[in-house]
Formats: C-alpha cells, structure tokens, sequence
C-alpha cells in the first residue's frame, strides 16, 4: 500500500487477564450454567 510506513501496519497483541472461555465450560459468574446459556448468550 502506497504511503504507508512498517510501524504504521504493526499490530499490536492482546492480552487477557484469565483465559479464554470455552462456551460448554462452566460460567464464571457462578450460577453453575454453562457460559452458552449464561453470560455468552448474546
């Protein structure tokens, strides 16, 4: 791409604080659901 620099395209990585949960784990808001049916049913 035309005009753009190596450090404009630089992508920075994320870091979580816990690790990723996986939607038929247990949900960690405590109810004792699977996160699916819980938190993650957006």
């Amino acid at each position: 791409q035309a005009g753009t620099t190596p450090q404009a395209m630089r992508v920075e990585t994320v870091r979580r604080e816990q690790p990723k949960l996986g939607r038929n784990e247990p949900c960690p808001c405590g109810s004792g659901r699977k996160y699916k049916a819980c938190c993650g049913a957006a």
